[in-house]
């Protein structure tokens, strides 16, 4: 992989991870562009998942130590609740994964069809959760339930994790600012976990790289980084002002010139 196609890949997970456009779904669709340009590659993977989770973790630094603490508490606070509601909604997806796996890496080669009619599914869900009325309401843990489940459907390539995650939140009746900041926690254990299994795997497989090889992967990582702190920071102003429906309008453009594509 070179340089120049590293950093596009960088830019479009740094965006497409906290922008409700669905990062896995846009992923592919580069890779369909570029073609053999833009090569399968695990370790990638694995490096622009770790930026953008190290960019929610910047962002939400405060937030993160805050749920440390009170799940080492043990006292029935605010804190502690809250850090339940977080591992109850990790519980559908981290399942899935887990049980499913290769079953779920399948849809993730070359499957642009469905990453269009997916992100059709994504700009209708982005649509009628922007017409939801603006409340004050707290997460409660039937909530984090619900809200994990749309996080496991999210899996698929083109439902967009935060566009479901935010709009099951916003239709829920959630105030939309602890929606989106509930959105972005939650994800964080199940990326770490996702980047240790893949790890494994790695070390598993042998890998070795020459240091010219290296340059790639920083340059994915800088960019993914620097671009998911802007997104994240973005999309919480985004959501809080209800400006939604531009990334709906958005999913229905690129959701149906996907499936034009895929037929041509």
């Amino acid at each position: 992989m070179g340089l120049l196609e590293a950093i596009i890949l960088g830019i479009v997970q740094g965006l497409t991870e906290f922008l409700p456009v669905s990062s896995s779904g846009h992923i592919e669709l580069v890779k369909a562009i570029f073609g053999e340009e833009i090569p399968e590659s695990m370790t990638m993977t694995v490096v622009l998942h770790f930026a953008t989770a190290l960019s929610t973790c910047v962002i939400f630094r405060k937030d993160i130590a805050e749920i440390i603490r009170g799940l080492f508490q043990f006292k029935n606070n605010k804190e502690f609740q809250f850090s339940v509601k977080i591992v109850l909604s990790m519980i559908p997806a981290a399942l899935v994964g887990v049980m499913y796996d290769d079953f779920i890496e399948s849809f993730f080669v070359g499957k642009i069809m469905l990453v269009g009619f997916m992100l059709l599914v994504t700009g209708a869900l982005l649509f009628v959760a922007d017409k939801a009325k603006t409340t004050d309401k707290e997460v409660s843990f039937t909530n984090s339930i619900i809200i994990g489940i749309s996080q496991m459907i999210a899996i698929l390539p083109g439902i967009s994790r935060s566009g479901a995650t935010i709009s099951t939140s916003v239709l829920l009746g959630i105030d939309r600012e602890k929606a989106a900041r509930f959105s972005f926690l939650m994800v964080v254990p199940l990326i770490f976990g996702k980047i240790a299994k893949d790890l494994l795997d790695i070390v598993k497989s042998d890998t070795v790289m020459t240091s010219s090889e290296y340059m790639p992967y920083i340059a994915g990582f800088a960019f993914a980084f620097i671009t998911g702190l802007f997104a994240c920071k973005w999309m919480i102003k985004l959501v809080k002002n209800s400006n939604l429906t531009y990334f709906s309008i958005y999913c229905f453009v690129i959701g149906i010139a996907a499936i034009i594509y895929s037929l041509l």
